[in-house]
């Protein structure tokens, strides 16, 4: 059973940095594609960023892109998110997501899910 656990989150003021956590147990993940999606209140949950275990590829929603960094740590299957320059309009929870396959930018299309962290940027 694929088990993914977000961690990181927290307040910060206006161009700041954070740095999101999410550890992945259960999967064989070269095999997978994951993602960075967020969500705030009253709005649908947006794409943040895809990224392709096996092979590297990361892709970024144009809102992000330039800010936001993904990485990966192999040894202790943990990807990262990377957020530098935050705004306001980054707060949301943010999740971590899995699928086998391709990544997409399509929350549907994810079969695994964390349970978020709370991203808060104040002005």
């Amino acid at each position: 059973q694929v088990e993914l656990v977000e961690s990181g989150g927290g307040w910060v003021q206006a161009g700041g940095s954070l740095r999101l956590s999410c550890a992945a147990s259960g999967g064989t993940f070269s095999m997978y594609a994951m993602g960075w999606f967020r969500q705030a209140p009253g709005k649908e949950r947006e794409f943040v960023a895809t990224h392709r275990w096996g092979g590297g590829v990361t892709n970024y929603a144009d809102s992000v892109k330039g800010r936001f960094t993904v990485s990966r740590d192999n040894a202790k299957n943990t990807m990262y998110l990377q957020m530098n320059s935050l705004k306001p309009e980054d707060t949301a929870r943010y999740y971590c997501a899995a699928r086998v396959g391709r990544p997409t930018t399509g929350a549907a299309s994810y079969n695994y899910w964390g349970q978020g962290t709370q991203v808060t940027v104040s002005s």
